[in-house]
């Protein structure tokens, strides 16, 4: 039996982890469920999985949850940072699953790290934000980081049991999202529920935006290079509209091994779920006859800025992908809530990264400084 705490359990990586805990109660079980603010949702989990701990963003939200729970109930709900880090940390528990969307999953991640968790992790902005300090501590405390993204796992597929020093490139693939079309001065126009209609994968509202702008991709690509100790310009991303093939792996010797499947998140999740084994999820392989074609194309960096803005902060390192991510989470928040439009993210983002000083070797205050910084300076941007 595998013990689980779940950072996310209310979001779409949440809901699919529980959803195979489901089909494999004899192998998982669930110690911890964390969240921010859906409480319905979270009481509803709380009364099917009885976890030991539950937890949700602040002491309101925390008494809302236990208005919704029954007298018996005894489950010990815990509220803020420390409520998160006792549920990362839980003395039961093997394995973390770190789903919080955005830098919020950083520092209950490296409780977990700290507590020799194995983590699961879907949460790409603890690396993003974190890498430099997230990878040396997980090396140190020996604990594995086994990806949850489907980019990411199709790749640590594709080294398993491969020579690292032998890798020529990475290869992440993007489906392009709903604007891979549009021409450039169209973009201006379009609307929040266009953007929020992806082509092929159901995820939440920020992730979605995020591969709308291809800011999503970026993301991956510096998580990426801190996954698999590979820089980042050896990095490359191509559009592949079906989402069959979830990214590839290059070698010196010109040969390129590929991961395909369906756009379905349950096959990465099981995966680090059960490393090293797989599960029977019911998914059936691709019908490649009925696909009739896989394609490929380079994506466009004028028209998708975002790509290119988290290509440059990669390079730049330090603080820089951590402004990034900062100035990004504010300004799809903003969109999100109609209060600009889809062009101003890459402008908001990239005024915030040209005012940033980079902190070339930071430390955790470094890092949690430079993220307060630029969630203040995109603010700004927003509200003059």
């Amino acid at each position: 039996m595998k013990y689980l705490t779940l950072l996310g359990s209310t979001g779409s990586i949440g809901k699919n982890v529980l959803e195979i805990v489901r089909m494999y109660p004899d192998r998982f079980g669930v110690k911890a469920l964390c969240a921010a603010t859906s409480v319905d949702l979270l009481a509803a989990q709380i009364l099917e999985f009885s976890p030991e701990i539950a937890c949700v963003i602040d002491e309101v939200h925390r008494d809302r949850l236990k208005a919704l729970l029954p007298p018996t109930c005894s489950t010990e709900l815990l509220w803020g940072v420390s409520g998160y880090n006792q549920a990362a940390s839980h003395g039961d528990v093997s394995m973390v699953v770190s789903a919080f969307v955005g830098a919020a999953g950083l520092v209950p991640t490296l409780s977990a790290i700290e507590a020799g968790k194995s983590i699961a992790l879907a949460n790409k902005e603890t690396l993003v934000t974190a890498g430099d300090l997230v990878m040396p501590l997980a090396a140190e405390k020996g604990v594995p980081i086994l990806p949850v993204d489907s980019e990411h796992s199709a790749i640590f597929q594709c080294l398993n049991g491969e020579n690292p020093r032998e890798v020529n490139k990475l290869i992440l693939t993007a489906s392009g999202g709903p604007f891979r079309s549009t021409p450039r001065e169209a973009m201006g126009e379009i609307s929040l529920a266009q953007a929020l209609n992806h082509p092929t994968w159901s995820m939440g509202k920020k992730i979605t935006i995020d591969s709308a702008t291809l800011m999503n991709k970026g993301l991956e690509v510096i998580e990426a290079h801190h996954l698999f100790a590979v820089e980042a310009h050896r990095i490359e991303v191509v559009v592949h509209p079906q989402s069959i093939v979830h990214s590839m792996v290059a070698y010196v010797d010109g040969v390129v091994m590929a991961q395909l499947g369906q756009p379905d998140m349950k096959g990465a999740i099981a995966y680090a779920l059960n490393y090293p084994q797989r599960l029977d999820i019911g998914m059936e392989p691709p019908d490649f006859a009925a696909l009739a074609a896989l394609t490929f194309e380079t994506p466009d960096f004028s028209r998708f800025r975002c790509l290119k803005l988290a290509f440059d902060a990669a390079g730049a390192g330090g603080t820089m992908p951590t402004a990034l991510n900062a100035a990004n989470e504010v300004a799809v928040a903003s969109f999100l809530e109609e209060r600009i439009g889809f062009l101003d993210i890459p402008r908001i983002i990239e005024s915030t990264m040209d005012a940033h000083s980079v902190v070339s070797r930071p430390v955790l205050d470094d890092v949690q400084e430079a993220d307060a910084w630029a969630r203040r300076k995109a603010t700004e941007l927003i509200c003059p």
